[in-house]
């Protein structure tokens, strides 16, 4: 056995074993409460780094008049200016890349949930996780199985239904958000020589939008995955109105 399937195997037991000291709590649905569980432990692990990110994040504010002096200052030398805003960064100790660091940690505890319900097989073995469920749905089924098997009324498309009124919701909270932060900043950088940087502005205008593309992904990968993605999403919503508050 490789050391991949290794992880799997011990990740799949790891989420049978949660899912069967909870099962008399949540009945049939066990298995989808653990991977809840399993995203909340996710996020609460990785919180000290969103922590940090906001921290971040308010020192890059708070720099903005001194990254316009340095702008006016190099104004005719993009190459002097760009190595000013690094030894400034570097200086006041903000890094421009904190705020990636949440989203990137969470990708191998997605990477695992997508790999256990898309295979059959764990570590040569059956793979008993696929025969749980979310009420009707199956957990290792997508969106597209529940419209084959009932379609948008049926028991398991209406379990997606609930799902995706869940993750408008969250979207909507989050693009009101967005919408509001960038009306009170700044959101157009400007190049060095004073102008627009190209294609900023049509990336300000799509950015409030990106929450909303959580449902292409809760639409196209297995339920199990879509139950993190879903857990996660809302978490954040929660967890940047009381850090950016």
């Amino acid at each position: 056995m490789s050391v991949f399937a290794a992880v799997f195997a011990a990740f799949a037991h790891l989420v049978e074993h949660l899912a069967d000291l909870i099962q008399p709590l949540f009945g049939a649905t066990a298995a989808a409460a653990a991977i809840v569980l399993f995203t909340a432990l996710v996020r609460l692990l990785v919180h000290p780094l969103s922590r940090a990110a906001a921290r971040g994040q308010r020192a890059r504010t708070a720099l903005q008049p001194k990254i316009a002096a340095l702008r006016a200052k190099h104004a005719g030398n993009p190459e002097r200016l760009r190595k000013a805003v690094l030894e400034l960064h570097t200086e006041e100790k903000v890094s421009p890349l904190s705020g990636l660091l949440p989203g990137l940690c969470q990708l191998p505890a997605f990477f695992l949930l997508y790999h256990l319900f898309s295979n059959t097989t764990i570590g040569g073995e059956t793979n008993g996780l696929l025969s749980h469920r979310l009420f009707a749905a199956p957990l290792g089924d997508r969106w597209a199985d529940a419209l084959g098997g009932g379609g948008v009324f049926g028991p398991a498309g209406l379990v997606y239904g609930g799902l995706f009124v869940l993750v408008a919701g969250v979207a909507f909270f989050n693009y009101r958000r967005t919408k509001r932060l960038m009306a009170t900043s700044d959101p157009v950088a400007a190049a060095s020589n004073g102008e627009q940087v190209p294609g900023l502005g049509a990336l300000t205008k799509v950015m409030p939008f990106m929450s909303f593309f959580t449902l292409v992904t809760v639409a196209v990968v297995p339920l199990a995955a879509a139950l993190y993605v879903v857990t996660s999403t809302t978490w954040s919503a929660v967890e940047r109105a009381a850090l950016y508050r």
